[in-house]
């Protein structure tokens, strides 16, 4: 193994560079390519690695290592083995690592061919220079003889490692930041030097007290032997100290600093530091005093020139120590007075190895910045002129020692201009980053201030914080989350780092323990520095970028040190990450009551940035009491206690510790806003906040207090607030639908004050009741247990509570239904009761179809339109005209004014293109426009954040002292200033940019799109590398773009229509053309990472265009990126489905029989695919996807009927398919396909069981789940196929039914024999032919408008099975379908004689109840229904009954779980096919629909009676229906059946009355089993509100 000497200096060569680094990105090379290896770090090692081609995996784990350049060369193969590198990686890093050393040699060789010879002279012509040394410059003095060649070290040479590359190449012209010397006679071990900065230059006498100065580069001294360093060391020393002694001034010599520069790129003062091996050579060397003075002054001088002063050198690039020595002189007059100085100067002999004195004594003296000999001419006038000299000391001595009164600083109004940029207040926006160290106890009383800052999070250096520290104390007024480095940094151990969102980041402030914690069990004890540099820094930095790059936005934050105690180098550190980060120190406030604790950080931190930058953002010596009373003095409101009504009609505290721990929830107080200081508010800021709603900002409470307070001018309140009120008041007076969460919607246009209502509800009720607004970023099970925390805080009764209003807005359907069900679930079990409900949830959402909405359920939702009221009118145009008269420009309110004008669509074209007259096209803000507009008018609630728009603008981040003032719009052209209106996100208030309105953004993409069309400007926009490069909300702005080419519209969303692709993809597919829209999807698909969707919906895109290859194309990409989706799995399967119907559509009767054979591949492609979904379906556990079954059945019919067409299987004369069906049955083949199809046979014969298979799994999933058409549908003629099997699928099924049998009956076959297989499945062809064979085509004859048909049907259906089924045997499924059949008829026609009577289909089902194997469910469904207690069979109590009951209804629960998976059951809501009724036999029992025809009013008006329970108040209803008993027990629903009890399934949990009681209740019977409706205390009938189911 090659090895280096690490004195060596290693330089790569200039021109053998390329061979090292060819193909390797030169910006990376550039960092690393001057340096020795020596001295690169693990970054430097890590680019030459990856230049290497070893493998990414061994750089990225030789990184973690913390591999440096010294590391690499001593890197030796077990080490390699050991983490894990395989053999021939190990072989090539080698290889490499020994071929680069070799080539630096060489280099180091021929840039210094005659080195031997060199060394030989350079000896002979300086003894004292080691070998190795490159020549040096010279002073020109000869004091000290060879030695004092030394002495002016000027070069690059070698001492240990080398300098870095910015030393050593350092630009003559380049500016280096200037730097103060040592304070004289200083002491302070915190002083630094920073590494490349300058001093003043060397300097002459000036008033004697202050010192003159002299440097020494002393580089390669400092590596000679101690004999050599001390000789060369005291002869500067003692030299320089006899110049200032005789010349009376003070002295500092400094070894470390540039002195004479010689064109070699160095600066002169520059500091550069030398290594110090040993701090007693330098000291030792002093004792050359008693050699070179003379006695009678010896003592004399050693007091004069004191111990040499090491002072660090810090560098940001470099952890080696270096110093510069430093020596003071100081000739105190009373000490040098009548005394002359003549020194001897050593000097090193090389030859002899030995140490001499120069042959006389000299007289040096201070010339300029020169130390020089008293020339001997002179020596006579020099002598005479030291009494003169004497007095001029002893006068400045005087000068000195007088005190000088210093002027205090006003560190009040610095602080008020750091914190607040010199305002009256502080503005509550921003947030707080606090980093700070050990907080001692006398210090816990006067940091009060912290608790009333918005304080983001904390960087907590004191390990001891939580127990006595700060932590201690903060804990006690608010929650906090506690972190270390590594969780927060996102690099948690667990490997799965949370997200921001779950980290509570925005609502509880993060506490991070930098140093670990020695109360906390897990580990993580704290550590020294040295351990804490190597080990946690680098989470640091993770950590401090993640909050500056990701989570909090530019100016929106000030961090703070708050310098408690001694500071430690970590943080610093942490300083100077922000600093890095953060562009500088304009929001970084530094506070130290101790000048010490200040110094000590000031001096390690200006390796980032200088003193004065440092003292001008920091305020040091204030006491800390000093500094907490003007902060509290500068906050914008008091610190009054926030207060909650409470249902005695009194006021409860509500202390920010407990409002923090509902984090959920935005809590609106009784007291909200009081606590605003408002002689803190101009006139101009009031002005503002009203300016900033009318201009279409949300509404803040704010604008309501102020209005409140008669200080701005009232909000108007529609007529729409009017009825929301209404619906509010009757929902808490019970209104004959009284539930535990009640809902109330809004639904309201984009810009109409949808919104502004809801809030109005929320303020006028917030003293009566408990009001808050949800933040839908928390799942609906957080804000569940902050929602029932917030009803119960400080009631004494919580049967007695405030019902709590919440406002959810802009809510997903899905989120809304899961909360509602947490709460009710929660509810039920907390076993409380109360006339009123618990929870109101006031639904707030944008719709563009609002009345709509409204009509569909008029019993709680508000609608609110554009549309103004004759009243509104006024009330708008008034408020309009008062604006006016406030100076308000009608542009900075346009949001207020389109509303005045109803955004009539004329006006709006009007209003915009006026405010884009000479708007400038090409400039970067009307780009930005369009985009925001292409965003906003397809996207709902879309936004671009306020920092992708600096980025694609070019605005710099934290820049000059003026950022702090900085206004986004000021760098906006005039007409993006009035069009754009910036926003806050309410949970974290990172600011975004929208348009005033979504019509505004329609008409502005109209206008200024001119001749480029829109899927040009969204090609464009998907190329704006800045817009999607920038970290900052990121994922905000990549899901709005996914929206705007895969979010369809859906009505049931509030959109007008349901799309089948994205709006915008329709637009240019409409507008344009969908070659268009295919590129700018595939452009998508690239960008956004190959996201799969948008391969699916490439696909879809293509098969609706009819390009079926593409279209199989891109399925086949999405499929290969999710080979087990079922959705792609599906749209697959449709392709094959198009491509098939398309064919033979287009096929004509000429066509050849390989195309046949092909058409026929393609739809058994589409089969295979759709059965490869419905697994795919069966493993996915969230959802339940039946689109598979839909699709085999549609393209299987499609099949079935294309083959009917071929010639070889004719019809009959008689019309019938008997060909066909006895090659589909059978083992008969046409001899005519014979060979041809040979691929095809044993998949054609298997197509009828495989459609029996699909169409009995779609009759089983309608039976569970309730599929009621909409009510648009209702109005509707359903001629669509793919519609039907949404909106109507029981219909769609009944239809494929027949189809499907059409092709599978043959007389010939049936009359062969009655028992034949072929025979029996005719028979079932036959009646699947007549609308039955499945229990949902069954059951679809009860919803048939004429009764009288249906019962026919059915009879008919019935004479097809055995007249004796109890003697001969059905299957099991033809016995379900029998049996089904009877009740159906029963229902429809009770007096048929077709019908058996109730004990014998007891009698035939007992099959299921004693069979071993597992039936379907619609068997257990039948136990239920037919063994139910019948007052005519069953006067007897039977057990053997219970024991069926019992066994239906627990395999019908197991069955329902395995069926439903993990999905909500929200989204899938169970059916109950039947009630129990009055009477006996099959006539008690009463099937949904018959009800349904007692409700009067339209299919939403009849859903809204079954929602609120009003249906059960319908007389013929009572009439039909038997209330049965049973009863309660902690919250849990009893029944009692032939003997045994039962549990039975409520409707809604919170319709069970709590505690234990006696009910009664209506019967239904469902596919999970029992469900009660309409339940009633028994005991107080009359009394009983009808209860919400």
């Amino acid at each position: 193994m090659l090895t280096v000497n690490l004195k060596t200096t290693i330089f790569f060569p200039p021109l053998g560079f390329c061979s090292l680094t060819e193909g390797f990105p030169l910006s990376k090379a550039m960092d690393y390519r001057k340096l020795p290896v020596n001295e690169w770090n693990e970054n430097d090692v890590k680019c030459w690695l990856e230049s290497t081609g070893i493998k990414k995996e061994y750089v990225e784990k030789l990184y973690a290592e913390e591999v440096t350049g010294p590391a690499l060369m001593e890197l030796d193969e077990s080490f390699l083995k050991n983490i894990g590198m395989k053999g021939g990686q190990i072989h090539m890093l080698m290889c490499k690592r020994n071929k680069l050393l070799q080539l630096q040699e060489n280099a180091q060789q021929a840039k210094h061919p005659s080195s031997k010879t060199s060394e030989r002279t350079d000896a002979q012509a300086d003894p004292v220079r080691p070998k190795n040394a490159p020549p040096e410059g010279t002073s020109g003095r000869d004091s000290c003889g060879p030695v004092d060649k030394t002495s002016r070290d000027s070069t690059t040479a070698a001492s240990g490692k080398r300098q870095r590359n910015k030393s050593q190449a350092q630009s003559t012209d380049e500016v280096l930041e200037l730097s103060n010397c040592r304070p004289f006679r200083s002491q302070n071990a915190d002083f630094k030097y920073v590494r490349d900065r300058v001093l003043a230059p060397e300097s002459g006498v000036n008033d004697l007290i202050t010192p003159c100065h002299e440097y020494k580069s002393f580089t390669i001294a400092a590596e000679l032997n101690k004999n050599q360093l001390q000789s060369k060391f005291a002869c500067e020393v003692i030299r320089f100290a006899s110049a200032c002694m005789n010349i009376r001034t003070n002295g500092t010599i400094h070894f470390g600093i540039m002195d004479s520069v010689e064109g070699r790129g160095w600066k002169h003062g520059q500091i550069i530091g030398i290594k110090v091996k040993e701090r007693e050579y330098y000291v030792d060397a002093l004792d050359y005093i008693e050699k070179c003075f003379s006695e009678d002054v010896q003592e004399v001088a050693r007091k004069c020139i004191h111990p040499p002063v090491f002072v660090e050198v810090i560098s940001k690039d470099s952890q080696e120590q270096r110093f510069v020595v430093e020596v003071d002189i100081e000739p105190t007059s009373s000490l040098v007075k009548n005394k002359c100085f003549e020194v001897y100067l050593p000097k090193y002999i090389e030859k002899s190895q030995k140490v001499i004195l120069t042959k006389e004594r000299a007289l040096y003296q201070r010339l300029g910045a020169k130390s020089e000999p008293v020339e001997h001419n002179d020596l006579v006038t020099f002598i005479q002129g030291l009494q003169n000299r004497d007095a001029q000391r002893e006068n400045a001595e005087l000068s000195s020692t007088q005190v000088h009164r210093e002027i205090s600083q006003n560190l009040g109004r610095k602080l008020s201009i750091l914190l607040n940029d010199g305002k009256s207040y502080i503005d509550d926006s921003l947030r707080y980053i606090l980093v700070t160290n050990r907080c001692e106890n006398d210090n816990l009383n006067s940091i009060n201030f912290l608790m009333r800052l918005n304080i983001f999070c904390v960087f907590d250096f004191d390990e001891d914080s939580n127990v006595s520290g700060l932590y201690s104390k903060y804990k006690e007024h608010h929650t906090t989350r506690s972190y270390f480095l590594q969780d927060f940094s996102n690099e948690s151990k667990t490997g799965n780092p949370p997200t921001q969102k779950h980290l509570c980041l925005f609502d509880q402030t993060s506490w991070i323990f930098c140093n670990g914690r020695t109360d906390f069990l897990g580990g993580e004890k704290p550590c020294d520095e040295i351990t804490w540099i190597r080990t946690k820094k680098k989470y640091l930095k993770k950590a401090i970028t993640r909050i500056c790059d990701e989570i909090l936005p530019k100016r929106s934050f000030i961090v703070l040190f708050l310098l408690l105690s001694p500071v430690q180098k970590p943080l610093v550190d942490t300083f100077q990450e922000f600093y890095t980060e953060m562009n500088g120190t304009e929001y970084i406030v530094c506070i130290a009551e101790s000048r010490e604790n200040y110094g000590k950080w000031a001096n390690l931190a200006q390796a980032s940035c200088s003193i004065e930058t440092l003292e001008q953002c920091s305020v040091v010596g204030m006491k800390l009491s000093h500094v907490d009373a003007t902060i509290q003095t500068m906050l914008p409101s008091t610190a009054q206690p926030r207060h909650l009504p409470v249902s005695t009609r009194g006021l409860c505290t509500l202390p920010s510790l407990e409002e923090e721990k509902l984090f959920s929830l935005e809590i609106l107080c009784v007291d909200q806003c009081d606590d605003i200081k408002l002689d803190f508010l101009t006139e101009k800021e009031i002005q503002e906040i009203e300016q900033n709603f009318y201009q279409g900002r949300k509404i803040i409470w704010e604008n309501f207090w102020l209005a409140d307070k008669k200080r701005c001018g009232e909000i108007i309140e529609r007529e729409a607030c009017k009825d929301a009120s209404k619906l509010l008041d009757d929902i808490l007076q019970g209104s004959g639908h009284n539930c535990s969460v009640a809902k109330l919607k809004i639904f309201h246009h984009p810009g109409s004050g949808g919104s502004t209502i809801s809030r109005q509800v929320l303020w006028k009720r917030r003293k009566d009741l408990r009001c808050a607004v949800i933040k839908t970023s928390y799942p609906p099970a957080t804000v569940c247990e902050h929602a029932l925390a917030f009803r119960e805080y400080e009631e004494k009764d919580i049967c007695h509570c405030l019902p709590v209003l919440l406002l959810i807005e802009d809510y997903d359907e899905d989120y809304l239904e899961e909360l509602r069900y947490e709460l009710m679930d929660a509810v039920s079990t907390r076993k409380i009761n109360s006339p009123r409900p618990y929870f109101i949830l006031m639904c707030c959402r944008r719709s563009n179809d609002p009345e709509r909405l409204c009509k569909a359920s008029p019993l709680d939702t508000v609608a609110v339109t554009h549309k103004l009221t004759d009243s509104e009118k006024t009330l708008f145009r008034t408020k309009l005209e008062k604006l006016k008269q406030k100076d308000v420009k009608p542009e900075f309110i346009l949001t207020f004014v389109l509303m005045c004008e109803e955004f009539n669509e004329t006006y709006v074209r009007d209003f915009v293109g006026h405010i884009l007259q000479g708007i400038d096209r090409s400039s970067r803000d009307t780009r930005l426009m369009c985009y925001v507009a292409l965003l906003n008018f397809y996207v709902p609630n879309s936004y671009v954040s306020l920092s992708h728009c600096e980025a694609f603008l070019g605005l710099g981040v934290y820049t000059e002292r003026i950022s702090r003032a900085y206004d986004f719009k000021s760098h906006l052209s005039e007409q993006a200033r009035m069009i754009f209106i910036e926003l806050r996100e309410s949970t974290t208030y990172i600011s975004s940019v929208q348009i005033i309105h979504c019509l505004v953004a329609k008409e502005i993409l109209h206008q200024l799109s001119g001749n480029e069309p829109q899927s040009q400007l969204a090609m464009t926009l998907l190329q704006e590398k800045t817009l999607f490069g920038n970290r900052f909300g990121r994922d905000e702005f990549i899901k709005f773009i996914r929206d705007l080419f895969i979010r369809r519209d859906k009505r049931s969303r509030g959109d007008n229509t349901d799309t089948l692709f994205s709006p915008f993809i329709e637009h240019v597919c409409k507008a344009e053309d969908c070659e268009k829209a295919i590129a700018i999807l595939k452009a998508a698909y690239e960008l956004l990472g190959k996201d799969p969707f948008f391969a699916q919906q490439l696909a879809r895109l293509h098969y609706t265009n009819e390009k079926f290859k593409d279209a199989e194309y891109w399925a086949g990409v999405a499929k290969s990126h999710l080979p087990n989706d079922s959705y792609i799995l599906d749209t697959e399967g449709q392709v094959y489905r198009r491509w098939f119907s398309f064919t033979v559509d287009k096929m004509s009767q000429d066509d050849i029989p390989e195309n046949i054979i092909q058409k026929i591949e393609i739809a058994l492609k589409a089969i295979k695919c759709f059965r490869a979904a419905q697994q795919a379906a069966k493993a996915e556990r969230d959802i339940m996807n039946n689109a598979g079954y839909f699709g085999e059945v549609e393209v299987g019919c499609r099949l079935l009927k294309f083959l009917s067409m071929i010639p070889v299987f004719h019809r009959s004369p008689e019309g019938e398919y008997s060909e066909l069906v006895k090659y589909l049955i059978t083992d008969y083949i046409p001899k005519d396909i014979e060979k041809t199809w040979g691929r095809l046979h044993s998949r054609l014969k298997g197509l009828r069981q495989n459609l029996y298979n699909a169409l009995e799994w779609i009759s089983e999933d309608l039976s569970y789940f309730q599929t009621d058409k909409t009510h648009e549908k209702e109005e509707e003629d359903e001629k669509d196929e793919k519609e039907e099997q949404v909106y109507n699928p029981r219909k769609w099924l009944k239809r494929q039914s027949e189809v499907y049998a059409k092709f599978f009956i043959s007389p010939s076959l049936t009359e062969e024999s009655n028992t034949s297989p072929e025979s029996q499945l005719m028979r079932r062809m036959n009646i699947y032919k007549k609308g039955g064979g499945s229990v949902t085509n069954i059951l679809s004859f009860l919803t048939d408008k004429k009764e009288n048909r249906s019962a026919e049907k059915l009879e008919e259906i019935l004479s097809f099975y055995t007249e004796n089924p109890q003697r001969d045997r059905l299957e099991d499924n033809d016995l379900i379908n029998y049996i089904l059949c009877h009740i159906t008829l029963s229902c429809l026609a009770p007096g048929s004689a077709k019908l058996l009577p109730l004990q014998t289909l007891r009698d035939l089902s007992v099959r299921f109840f004693k069979g071993k194997r597992l039936f379907p469910a619609s068997a257990y469904f039948l136990l239920t229904l037919l063994h139910w207690p019948d007052e005519a069979l069953d006067k007897e109590p039977s057990p053997e009954k219970d024991e069926i009951l019992n066994s239906a209804l627990q395999t019908l629960k197991r069955l329902y779980d395995i069926k439903m998976k993990d999905v909500p059951t929200r989204k899938k809501r169970i059916y109950t096919h039947f009630f129990l009724g009055k009477g006996y036999g099959l006539r008690k029992i009463v099937h949904k629909t018959k009800i349904d025809k007692l409700i009067s009013g339209s299919l939403d008006e009849r859903r809204m009676k079954w929602l609120h329970g009003t249906v059960w108040n319908v007389g013929k209803i009572r009439d039909i229906l038997k209330r049965v008993s049973g009863w309660t027990k902690d919250r849990n629903l009893f029944i009692r059946g032939h003997v045994k009890e039962f549990p039975i399934l409520p409707l809604h949990r919170d319709s069970v009355p709590p505690g234990n009681e006696n009910v009664t209740f209506y019967l239904g019977f469902s596919f999970n089993g029992l469900v009660a409706f309409n339940i009633e205390v028994e005991n107080n009938l009359t009394a009983s509100k009808t209860r919400s189911v």
